[in-house]
């Protein structure tokens, strides 16, 4: 019986659950803010991971230096994940923002100004027909 999810596919989705178990519990830097672990994609040969992390209430600056900080903690996050995980060789790790959280508050924020633009035109439209 063929199995609904790829090895690699399986593989990073507990190295997310990992990750983030290990960011909160184990890695006691001040410097990292809030981070959450949105994606890891894994190479097929298992060889790289590419984490995908969104770091609440920063800046774009404080964003910057929470990707770089992370990227040297690397093989310090990768050695306590390999003792958590049962894989003869884990993937290297690389961090990188994802801006979809971002993205998708700015396309919010962008509607719901269209919505108050709209409602206050319809607002004005309803007192318009009332004085005729």
């Amino acid at each position: 019986m063929a199995r609904e999810f790829g090895r690699s596919a399986r593989v990073s989705s507990q190295m997310q659950k990992e990750l983030s178990l290990i960011l909160q519990r184990d890695i006691d830097d001040s410097r990292l803010g809030f981070i959450t672990i949105n994606e890891v994609e894994v190479t097929k040969d298992l060889a790289l991971a590419k984490v995908y992390i969104t770091v609440l209430n920063v800046d774009e600056q404080g964003k910057r230096a929470n990707v770089k900080l992370l990227n040297e903690l690397a093989p310090v996050i990768r050695h306590q994940l390999a003792k958590r995980m049962r894989l003869r060789h884990i993937s290297e790790l690389r961090f990188y923002y994802d801006d979809s959280f971002d993205t998708g508050m700015r396309v919010a924020e962008l509607l719901s100004g269209i919505d108050k633009s709209f409602d206050s035109a319809q607002d004005k439209h309803d007192l318009d027909e009332t004085d005729t």
